[in-house]
């Protein structure tokens, strides 16, 4: 289970950070045992993030079953996808 509020705090440490490998990786030590994934927002098409940024975009991963799949239930949800946006 992740929470609203660690989501809301996850997005505003990459805010702070800025996003690259660097911050993916403090991210992983600091939010165990959440999983993190990072790609482009391109990768995700036709998906709704839980939090849209202008530089990028958060998307929930349930990782109970044998396959990931993406998520917007916070009670399932086991991981983040930190997608990086294109700027405009």
């Amino acid at each position: 289970m992740i929470t609203t509020s660690q989501v809301n705090e996850i997005a505003e440490k990459i805010k702070t950070l800025g996003l690259d490998e660097t911050t993916i990786s403090a991210l992983r030590q600091h939010y165990q045992p959440i999983h993190f994934t990072y790609c482009m927002d391109d990768d995700l098409p036709n998906n709704t993030p839980v939090i849209e940024h202008k530089d990028f975009n958060l998307y929930l991963i349930d990782g109970r079953e044998h396959c990931l799949c993406l998520t917007n239930n916070y009670d399932t949800a086991t991981g983040i996808v930190v997608a990086e946006t294109y700027p405009d």
